[in-house]
């Protein structure tokens, strides 16, 4: 694995999921992290097994984010990574998709990730350099049926991934988005209760087989390439959205 050490890194939504693989890999590797999330009680937890950071940080607040940021920046006395992984999933056709729906996701995945951008720029521009990690989808460069708002706001991640890398790559300031295909996490087993509940094992199974790879990922097989992304052996990308799904994209 590539060292991270010494590296000041703020994991956003990092008490679950994906995010919180990244986080412990990231410790693993010597970074000194702050997990970020809106499961303060789980963030605290978390921060307490590994020695590492906790606050609260609700993504859709530019006040709580803008407040959090500060925080991390005075406990780590800079930032280096950001990484955002806060999220949350839909199902639905355009028809099935109400206004309200169709607003808190966008506050969550993509508002979200411009509101903790924006939070750190500056910090990162005084710096003359960061590395930000957004955690997109497949979703945001294919279509997925019945995933209408959920595509949008992923494919909204992408684009803002990068036209950041564009718009800063002269101060020393990388963006990458990494697109993992179906993650087996907590965040989709609720989903899959939510909206396929009389079916839910039938549900896992078609989740399983829509990879060529016959299976969901791993949450620690995203942590590994987001811990290349934040060392500085990938120096050199910036502007990537770099899928991860066990060949679904290569259909």
């Amino acid at each position: 694995m590539f060292s991270l050490k010494e590296k000041r890194a703020v994991v956003v939504g990092g008490a679950s999921g994906i995010g919180e693989a990244i986080v412990r890999a990231y410790c693993l590797q010597g970074a000194r992290v702050m997990i970020a999330d809106a499961d303060e009680a789980s963030a605290s937890k978390l921060a307490e097994e590994l020695g590492c950071h906790s606050l609260a940080m609700d993504v859709s607040s530019w006040a709580s984010v803008e407040s959090g940021m500060q925080q991390a920046l005075a406990a780590l006395r800079g930032i280096d990574l950001l990484v955002n992984s806060a999220g949350m999933m839909h199902v639905g056709k355009l028809h099935e998709t109400g206004v309200d729906d169709f607003d808190k996701i966008q506050q969550v995945n993509s508002r979200g990730t411009f509101l903790t951008c924006k939070a750190v720029i500056g910090t990162m521009l005084q710096q003359g350099s960061g590395n930000i990690i957004n955690i997109a989808s497949v979703a945001g460069l294919i279509a997925v049926e019945r995933r209408f708002a959920y595509c949008v706001s992923k494919g909204a991640v992408v684009e803002l991934t990068r036209a950041l890398a564009v718009d800063y790559a002269a101060q020393g300031i990388r963006a990458n988005a990494i697109c993992p295909g179906t993650v087996d996490t907590p965040m989709i087993r609720n989903y899959v209760a939510k909206y396929f509940s009389e079916d839910e094992a039938g549900t896992i199974e078609q989740l399983h087989a829509r990879q060529p790879t016959g299976r969901m990922g791993r949450a620690e097989e995203i942590a590994a390439l987001a811990v290349y992304l934040a060392s500085d052996q990938s120096s050199f990308m910036t502007g990537a959205a770099i899928p991860i799904d066990g060949g679904w994209t290569a259909k």
